[in-house]
C-alpha cells in the first residue's frame, strides 16, 4: 500500500511515533524517523530493519523549524520525495490539562506551529 512512498516521522522516539513508523514500514514505506533521543530511535530502526521494513533516523528536535527544514532539505538533496509527514510529537502547552479546559489557541499549537515548517 505504500510501496515506494517515503514517511519522515517527527517525535518517533515516543509510543504513537514508533508505532505509525513502524506500521507505515510494514505496509511498505521507507521511514525517517526523528526525535531527539538517538538509543529509542536506534531501537526503533533495529526493530523496523528486523521486521524486513526500511528505517533510516535523523536526531531531529521539530520544534526548531531551521532544523526541520535542513532535514528535509537532506532527504530532497539525495533526490528523495517526502510523500508522507507525520507529526507525533508532543507539546508542554497542553500536557497534563483537561480537553475541556485547553483553549482552542493552545489545541491547535501544534498543528499550525508544524504547518509553517
Amino acid at each position: 500500500m505504500l510501496t515506494n512512498k517515503n514517511a519522515v516521522i517527527y517525535g518517533a522516539a515516543g509510543s504513537l511515533g514508533g508505532a505509525v513508523a513502524k506500521s507505515m514500514a510494514a505496509a511498505g514505506a521507507k521511514v525517517f524517523v526523528t526525535g531527539r533521543k538517538k538509543d529509542k530511535l536506534q531501537q526503533l530502526v533495529d526493530e523496523i530493519i528486523a521486521a524486513n521494513g526500511s528505517a533510516e533516523l535523523a536526531i531531529v528536535d521539530a520544534m526548531d523549524e531551521l532544523a526541520v527544514a535542513g532535514h528535509l532539505e537532506s532527504l530532497v538533496d539525495k533526490g528523495l520525495t517526502v510523500d508522507i509527514s507525520f507529526n507525533a510529537t508532543g507539546s508542554d502547552v497542553v500536557q497534563n490539562i483537561p480537553l475541556t479546559e485547553i483553549s482552542v489557541d493552545d489545541f491547535m499549537y501544534p498543528v499550525s506551529f508544524m504547518a509553517k515548517v
